[in-house]
């Protein structure tokens, strides 16, 4: 797991630098990388970056810098696993604007993260803003690259009561008593009493315990379910109630697959009886309404073609991801490039002033900062292109044009496809819902006879 914290810096920026790249911390130096600068220009970078900055408009800022550091547990992970973890999670978090230097430090037990960046981007000369939920939004990218390379993950703190793993399947609808709720909410629906209700338990794969509060228990868990653990809707008494108070069943028919909307229909019908409870009639025939009128205006009515809408979606969800990764992989490339061969062709005359100079040492001192800037830049292009010759600026830059409106169009596509996804993923978690044991009946054995 890591846990990742951040803080300002309003002064020394190079002795914060200077701290975590420590030899002794960083392996002499071997786990220290940086993005948009040089480890040893870097801060004289972020300084020029300001000033670059505030030249195009951008007001004074008292925050220099932006120190972010990420732990792992004892034991979990190498060091250079760790390095490159931060090097992702730096990367996303920043979006490649941001000069940073990253350090990861091996003299404790814990290894750990250093990333310090500037706090203004070197490509649109923005200040960083920070905001209430910057922590919420660096753990949720650090979960998912720790998850991405097999590493655990801090407990959320809005799962509160709740163990990680259960919070997290929950969130899918596939934790133990998420599971239960489902199957007794399904079994009520069908069953003809409570013995007929407990017989339909067991047949969905739960050992029931019968004593002072009727308990459950799934294949494979481990620990019996207080049924009225997971709602007030859920003792036995009310699940009587329930039983009792429901009339009509959905009966099993001889049609070949399921037909979408006479099923729901029938369901609605079903559930509309006198008797029926108050809740059932405010959620369930709500949700079976809106489904039924989504299946209809989207043509869905086989449930064959409900998961093809669903699988149809999540190939453009991750078609959309991959493109956007090319995108953004191109754009953190070039970006540092912009920026080099910018302050390379800026600063040249005063490089070819200080060659022809009388007194080289006096004027190095007077444009210190000039000089340090354009040899960090040709240092920098040089090892990137070695023998190659140099892209042009102009050329560059129209190409970071078309990959940030290429960016932005994702970025607009990919919010509609969610939008899409998350809509039908909601009906036909209602369809299952509302269906119950036809989908199990029908569906399954359809996908095993495919296997064959």
């Amino acid at each position: 797991m890591a846990i990742t914290k951040i803080k300002a810096i309003r002064s020394t920026v190079d002795s914060a630098i200077a701290y975590i790249i420590n030899p002794a911390k960083t392996d002499e130096k071997l786990l220290v990388s940086s993005f948009g600068c040089s480890v040893e220009t870097a801060a004289k970078e972020f300084d020029w970056t300001r000033k670059t900055a505030m030249q195009h408009g951008m007001p004074d800022t008292k925050i220099l810098a932006r120190h972010v550091i990420q732990s792992f547990d004892v034991g979990e992970v190498s060091p250079e696993l760790a390095h490159e973890i931060g090097r992702q999670f730096a990367d996303e978090m920043l979006g490649g604007k941001y000069e940073y230097v990253l350090a990861t430090h091996v003299d404790k037990d814990h290894i750990h993260n250093h990333i310090i960046f500037n706090a203004v981007s070197f490509v649109d000369h923005h200040a960083y803003k920070s905001y209430k939920k910057i922590y919420y939004d660096m753990r949720d990218i650090s979960d998912r690259i720790c998850k991405e390379n097999g590493l655990s993950v801090i407990p959320p703190t809005q799962g509160k009561g709740k163990e990680y793993k259960e919070y997290s399947e929950a969130q899918k609808g596939t934790s133990w008593k998420q599971k239960l709720r489902f199957a007794i909410d399904k079994n009520i629906m069908l069953a003809k009493d409570f013995d007929d209700f407990l017989r339909l338990m067991q047949e969905s794969g739960y050992e029931v315990k019968m004593g002072k509060y009727i308990s459950f228990r799934a294949e494979g868990q481990e620990r019996f379910t207080r049924a009225k653990t997971i709602g007030d809707n859920y003792t036995e008494e009310r699940i009587k109630e329930r039983i009792s108070g429901k009339r009509g069943r959905i009966l099993p028919t001889e049609r070949k697959g399921i037909s979408l909307i006479i099923d729901i229909q029938n369901s609605i019908k079903a559930q509309q009886s006198k008797g029926f409870e108050h809740w059932a009639k405010v959620n369930n025939l709500k949700q079976a309404a809106k489904t039924l009128n989504y299946l209809t205006e989207n043509n869905l009515l086989q449930y064959a073609d409900l998961e093809s809408k669903v699988a149809e979606l999540r190939s453009a969800f991750s078609a959309n991801s991959e493109s956007l990764k090319a995108v953004e992989g191109r754009l953190r490339e070039i970006q540092p490039l912009i920026k080099n061969l910018d302050n390379y062709h800026k600063l040249k005359p005063v490089w070819e002033e200080y060659s022809n100079a009388k007194h080289k040492p006096v004027f190095r001192e007077k444009h210190q900062a000039e000089l340090m800037i354009f040899e960090a830049a040709r240092k920098s292009l040089r090892e990137h292109y070695g023998e190659r010759k140099w892209d042009s600026l102009k050329d560059l830059q129209a190409e970071r044009s078309k990959l940030t409106a290429e960016q932005d169009r994702l970025y607009a596509e990919r919010e509609r496809i969610k939008k899409q996804l998350k809509e039908v993923e909601t009906v036909k978690g209602n369809v299952d819902r509302i269906l119950g044991d036809k989908v199990q009946e029908q569906v399954l054995p359809e996908r095993k006879s495919t296997l064959h």
